[in-house]
């Protein structure tokens, strides 16, 4: 299927795979792209890459191409939000064209990459993205393969549509409930609202309203209810979330009439995090270290809440296995390990 000619008696020949060429510290890149007709004044650049022969592919019925290969797979498994680069050296990059949550279905991942001579590799799930963020790529090992292993990806892709996408944030109008008595009283002044609005309004949301109650189950119970009756589509309650007496923010969850999935995460920081609904109204207990910490578990779920998903607590419990954040002095959340 393949012919060896030296690169002296190439001259006329077109190149039909890119060749990369590797210069430590400076360049890392394609030399020469597929489909370049070889000219007299190739000859020398290729030697010095080490091509000392090319090879004339001529592929049989029932064999396919690597780049071909490559775009089949990315296009079967691609879903909403995702869009499909030209291949280059082999690989195809799929990158997003809207922000949202990325999810990918990370078992029908594994079965692809179990066919042999098949790579396809993404970012985490659950993952909040902005667009025109590299999020994919695929490519087969070899310059070319049989077409049957692409058929059984493209089978796989059709049996769980889709492999990767990205999910938009629903726009939500959300109720903020601040306890405290240093706060309510005005003894000290509120920095919690404002990161919990920087991160709603983020997310594209927005604030329906902000309360402010001591800590008094009565009265943190009147504000949430209140906050529904004015149509809330998701709940934040701010203050009052350790286990000191006095604070009371669970205990008014659970009285207000909350189903509670989870007061306590794997997590560090955000060990502290409730998570109830009221009805299919989610109503978020908020660690006092979302005040001043990048990333907590209030940033690996409520994404996913934003996207229509209804958190269990198996979605809460799975989080342990990566979820202890390094701390590191550059915080640069969500491009690291925390949460996965």
């Amino acid at each position: 299927m393949m012919t060896e000619i030296s690169v002296q008696h190439a001259i006329g020949r077109v190149l039909f795979h890119d060749i990369t060429r590797i210069e430590p510290g400076k360049f890392h890149g394609r030399a020469f792209k597929k489909g370049h007709i070889i000219t007299p004044d190739d000859v020398d650049k290729l030697l010095k890459l080490g091509k000392d022969n090319i090879y004339v592919l001529n592929l049989e019925d029932g064999f396919i191409h690597e780049d071909s290969a490559a775009l089949r797979i990315a296009k079967a498994a691609l879903g909403h939000g995702i869009q499909v680069m030209p291949p280059s050296e082999g690989k195809v990059r799929l990158m997003t064209t809207k922000a949202g949550l990325l999810k990918i279905n990370v078992a029908a991942l594994d079965r692809i990459n179990a066919i042999d001579e098949i790579v396809f590799a993404t970012s985490h799930t659950n993952r909040q993205v902005a667009a025109k963020r590299l999020v994919g790529g695929t490519r087969i090992i070899p310059l070319y393969t049989e077409e049957d292993k692409i058929i059984e990806v493209e089978n796989i892709c059709r049996e769980c549509f889709p492999i990767i996408e990205v999910v938009p944030f629903k726009k939500l109008q959300v109720g903020i409930v601040t306890t405290g008595n240093e706060v309510y009283h005005q003894r000290i002044e509120d920095k919690f609202g404002p990161v919990m609005m920087a991160k709603i309004n983020e997310l594209g949301s927005s604030i329906l309203r902000q309360i402010f109650v001591p800590d008094s189950i009565p009265m943190t119970v009147q504000a949430i209810h209140d906050l529904l009756g004015e149509g809330a589509d998701m709940i934040v309650l701010t203050g009052g979330m350790s286990v000191d007496p006095d604070d009371r923010t669970p205990a008014s969850i659970r009285a207000a009439g909350g189903r509670e999935v989870t007061y306590g995460s794997p997590t560090f920081p955000g060990s502290m995090f409730m998570l109830a609904y009221i009805g299919t109204i989610p109503v978020v207990g908020v660690p006092g270290c979302a005040m001043y910490s990048k990333a907590t578990t209030f940033d690996l779920l409520v994404p996913r809440i934003m996207a229509g998903e209804q958190i269990r607590r198996s979605d809460i419990t799975t989080l342990g296995h990566g979820g202890l954040c390094l701390g590191c002095s550059d915080c640069r959340y969500p491009n690291c390990g925390f949460g996965t």
